[in-house]
């Protein structure tokens, strides 16, 4: 014996609106349909049937007992397809993600990220893991982490990407060193002198300012450090200048224990970018869309737009 298919919920939901509202045409309203359309539905499920559901009559349509006996079932039916979507809408709610964000993205941008996610969605668990740049597309790739963000300005062939934001890099010095009482602007030749303060290779920070300098005789660095914070430390005590987001910057260069020094010669500007393997739904769409909400949007580099799940 076949399996029997499944009922045309809209079917059922108009037959529903014919009995409640006693007639063909007010039930078609009703569920917004046209009436031509919702005359040959109904016949249709008359045909499936086997019985007529409907008593036509000039005045209106008046339900068959087998017409009042499936509405009753129908109502059921809906009821119950509620449900399921509510269900569905909880599954989604309770959704768990692990995001792994670069040192810079992580410690100034995905806080107010992840505060806006957890409003829209209160169930959710997260889960961020903070490394550099290169790390987060290792875990991207071995599919260790979902969704990553990363401050490199090169996207790996294998994944998806969107811009989420821009950020600009700066030239830090102590507020002693010869550097802040400069009236011109510093020469690019002259940065790539210097033995610099400098982030671990992989580090979005480190890429970006290499790509810079590349073709001139580039210093060794003065120290290589692996956190914004350290960096940061390192410039204060007048160690060595250093060159970093001004966004890891912003409360040192607040307080005036570090001072950004003008650069030509350079574009230190730079694009955030999310990145992913796999087509992006759920929580993690989402978050993406919020990182470019509030960031400072760009033309997306890649065309799978996270706009469309």
């Amino acid at each position: 014996m076949s399996k029997p298919s499944l009922p045309d919920l809209a079917a059922v939901e108009l037959l529903i609106a014919v009995v409640d509202q006693g007639s063909l045409g007010a039930g078609a309203r009703a569920v917004g349909m046209a009436q031509p359309n919702a005359s040959r539905i109904l016949r249709r499920l008359e045909a499936r049937a086997g019985v007529p559901l409907l008593e036509r009559r000039p005045r209106g349509s008046r339900a068959t007992p087998a017409g009042l006996e499936l509405a009753a079932e129908g109502r059921l039916l809906l009821a119950r397809v509620d449900d399921f979507s509510r269900t569905l809408a909880g599954l989604v709610d309770a959704e768990s993600l692990t995001v792994a964000a670069s040192q810079t993205i992580a410690e100034s941008l995905a806080g107010g990220w992840l505060a806006e996610l957890y409003a829209d969605h209160p169930a959710i668990e997260v889960g961020l893991q903070v490394c550099n740049s290169d790390q987060v597309t290792a875990r991207v790739l071995r599919g260790q982490v979902r969704l990553g963000f990363i401050e490199s300005g090169r996207v790996d062939d294998r994944l998806q990407s969107s811009i989420v934001a821009a950020d600009r890099l700066v030239v830090l010095v102590a507020p002693e060193h010869p550097w802040a009482q400069r009236e011109r602007p510093l020469e690019a030749d002259e940065l790539a002198a210097t033995s610099l303060a400098v982030r671990e290779s992989g580090s979005g920070t480190r890429e970006v300012l290499e790509r810079q300098l590349a073709g001139r005789t580039v210093a060794r660095p003065a120290i290589e450090l692996t956190s914004n914070a350290a960096l940061l430390g390192a410039v204060a005590a007048d160690l060595a200048p250093a060159v970093l987001s001004e966004l890891a910057a912003a409360a040192p260069l607040a307080a005036g224990t570090v001072v950004s020094v003008p650069v030509r010669g350079l574009d230190l500007t730079r694009r955030l970018h999310a990145i992913w393997a796999t087509r992006l739904q759920g929580i993690a769409h989402d978050l993406v869309r919020i990182a470019a909400a509030t960031g400072t949007p760009h033309p997306r580099r890649r065309a799978d737009s996270p706009g469309a799940r």
